[in-house]
């Protein structure tokens, strides 16, 4: 007050001043609510459970993740087919880079006619020799399962039987034969390569089961372990912090 009766400052300043302090005590007065309003809510909570802390340690753990996936990795160990990413290129989520062939993780599709699937069974030993190479490689395997369908029944255009002009053609029916695994490690092969397949009809512990007999298998086709991601150092890192800002 002083100042402004000796002239010093102007009655403006002067007012403009005691609205600013006006305004800067409100302000102090708001953070102290809100400072008691936040220690109501956390009491004796620790540190580590604390709403504010448990945020910021939810964002640094999302913030690694997003991090740790920008490093892309195959979910199963195969041949890179179909690459339509180049190096170099910028990706964006949900982009489709590349098709894997898994590598051990193979099986034939044997299109037998109707009139071969009397005998067949689930179980039975397959021998099948590939054109790639020759008789002189026979590679063994195992009926997994058997098509609910013809192949065409299940085409574009189905065959419309009902208008009486009909001419019967054998069909034939699609049969999964697993390889072994070995084999294919030894003899690589490719998707699409003709096959010849030779199915033992003549087990008699299998033949008891009955006839187009399908089995659900326990384990899922593809498994991997390639897209789990460890989280435990970031946690223990985030546990670090916590724990140090709790020793201040």
């Amino acid at each position: 007050m002083p100042l402004a009766k000796q002239g010093v400052i102007s009655k403006e300043t002067l007012e403009h001043t005691k609205d600013t302090l006006i305004s800067s005590k409100a302000a102090l007065n708001a953070a102290i609510q809100a400072y008691k309003a936040n220690k109501a809510l956390i009491m004796n909570t620790p540190l580590n459970r604390q709403p504010q802390v448990v945020e910021a340690a939810d964002a640094t753990k999302e913030a690694w993740l997003a991090l740790k996936r920008t490093d892309i990795k195959s979910p199963v160990t195969g041949y890179i087919a179909q690459r339509s990413v180049q190096v170099g290129e910028t990706v964006s989520p949900g982009q489709s880079l590349m098709a894997v062939v898994p590598a051990r993780q193979m099986w034939v599709n044997a299109n037998f006619k109707e009139t071969q699937l009397t005998d067949v069974r689930i179980g039975q030993s397959v021998n099948i020799i590939s054109d790639l190479y020759g008789e002189n490689v026979v590679f063994h395997g195992r009926v997994t399962g058997i098509n609910m369908g013809t192949g065409n029944a299940f085409s574009l255009l189905p065959a419309q039987n009902a208008t009486g002009n009909w001419i019967k053609i054998v069909q034939r029916v699609p049969v999964e034969v697993s390889l072994d695994p070995k084999e294919l490690m030894e003899h690589p092969l490719r998707i699409g390569l003709s096959m010849t397949a030779t199915i033992d009809t003549k087990n008699e512990d299998i033949a008891e089961m009955p006839e187009l007999a399908s089995t659900v298998t326990s384990m899922p086709a593809y498994t991997s372990k390639a897209l789990v991601i460890d989280t435990s150092p970031i946690e223990k890192e985030i546990s670090n912090i916590i724990s140090h800002n709790g020793q201040l």
